[in-house]
């Protein structure tokens, strides 16, 4: 993972669907990086509602439809970001044929006004059009899609989010993928991601936190269903990385990358459920055949291996740990500890980190210095270690290693007494 902080702090991003589940989780991240947030969504989707949990502080938060061209085409020009994260989109299949045409004009114009915005302005940007990996046109094959396969679907979703990826594919030939164009742009298609703070209907983590915190049974109608389940940091983190690659790397301009899941298999609806259960008090689940149920893709996963040549990514967090932050975010929550809910989403960024080495060292931005430095301290066993005046001011290495010199033991002796310096020793990672 690269230092972040020094690509967004004090950038001016602009996220369109801040309110809603990886929309929110991207802001926090954003926010402890330093960056100028200004974010655009229709609405608050859910109550309860992770964004207004999270309460960021944003130099602009505006409501309005992107499918409206004008809209966002003004604030576009108005602000001028560095960055645009376009997430705004309808997320669910089964609302897709509740309301196909809605569908369409979320998921299909407005990622259009989006593009068409930036090609009339062509000022310098760095863009992610983030559609999903349903975008393929799933034939129910046992490989895993890789971004050259065909594009398609047979839900109104899946098609409107193909509909997306063409769109972005045709622009980019036309308009981004020259030298005269400022704007550097890709998209990115996650798998199917699950974490703390969801609350959308017709899903089935959120359908199960919301059951199993009232004590009542959770029926499985597709249980045998296969999906590449992924932590919501996984792919927010990609998202983060491919848009400062953007920024210096020509080669990837214009491209597609799939974000999954660092294991090559998917699991099971059943095999997800019964790992949530593990780390949520009371839990219980059934399952039921309904010949009633609306048509979506059985089977599904994705080959990464282009986002890991071409940016050095991959995903850190296997099945069992994503599960598991998933649900003990949410028993949290349910517990009504409002203390220990408002640090969780801080709190697992910390954890992504602190399971790449380089990175924690090399973050510079002091709000996110002193959360990590808060959550370190949580962690820890803390000890005490006299030392002396000179150690004290020689630095860090030099106090973990320190012996009194003789020549100058008596002449500090009252001082170095008074003296006192915390000594932080980690704990070990028991998921590692």
């Amino acid at each position: 993972m690269m230092n972040y902080t020094q690509h967004f702090k004090n950038k001016k991003v602009l996220i369109t669907g801040h309110t809603g589940f990886k929309g929110s989780w991207l802001c926090k991240w954003l926010s402890l990086l330093g960056a100028d947030l200004y974010a655009v969504s229709l609405d608050i989707p859910t109550s309860p509602s992770h964004y207004e949990l999270l309460n960021i502080n944003f130099k602009s938060d505006e409501r309005y439809d992107i499918s409206s061209f004008d809209y966002i085409y003004k604030s576009i020009e108005v602000i001028r970001p560095d960055f645009i994260f376009h997430l705004a989109a309808q997320p669910l299949v089964l609302k897709s044929y509740e309301n196909p045409y809605a569908t369409y004009m979320s998921n299909s114009m407005g990622t259009l006004n989006i593009l068409e915005s930036l090609k009339r302005q062509n000022h310098v940007c760095s863009t992610v059009i983030i559609t999903s990996d349903k975008c393929y046109e799933n034939i129910g094959k046992k490989v895993d899609y890789s971004e050259e396969d065909r594009l398609g679907g047979i839900d109104p979703y899946s098609t409107s989010k193909a509909s997306a990826e063409l769109i972005f594919k045709g622009y980019c030939n036309a308009f981004f993928n020259t030298s005269k164009s400022n704007v550097r742009i890709a998209s990115a298609r996650a798998g199917n991601v699950i974490g703390g703070g969801d609350w959308a209907i017709d899903r089935i983590v959120p359908d199960c936190m919301k059951s199993w915190s009232k004590q009542e049974n959770v029926i499985l109608r597709n249980p045998t269903a296969t999906r590449p389940w992924q932590h919501v940091l996984e792919p927010i983190n990609g998202y983060l990385k491919l848009a400062v690659e953007l920024t210096n790397n020509d080669k990837i301009n214009c491209e597609s990358f799939n974000f999954g899941p660092i294991e090559p298999i998917s699991y099971t609806v059943e095999n997800l459920v019964s790992e949530l259960s593990e780390f949520f008090e009371g839990s219980k689940w059934s399952i039921e055949d309904d010949a009633n149920n609306l048509y979506e893709a059985n089977l599904l996963s994705l080959n990464c291996n282009k986002a890991f040549k071409l940016l050095n990514f991959r995903s850190k967090l296997n099945f069992k740990l994503t599960s598991e932050w998933t649900s003990k975010w949410y028993s949290s929550f349910y517990k009504k500890n409002m203390r220990e809910h408002s640090k969780f989403t801080e709190q697992q960024i910390m954890e992504l980190y602190q399971k790449n080495p380089e990175a924690m060292a090399s973050i510079r931005a002091p709000l996110f210095e002193d959360k990590i430095v808060d959550f370190i301290t949580e962690m820890a066993t803390v000890t005490e270690k006299s030392i002396s005046p000179e150690d004290l001011m020689a630095g860090p290495e030099k106090i973990v290693n320190s012996k009194p010199k003789k020549d100058t033991e008596k002449a500090s002796k009252k001082k170095t007494a008074k003296t006192k310096a915390k000594k932080v020793e980690p704990q070990k990672n028991k998921e590692e």
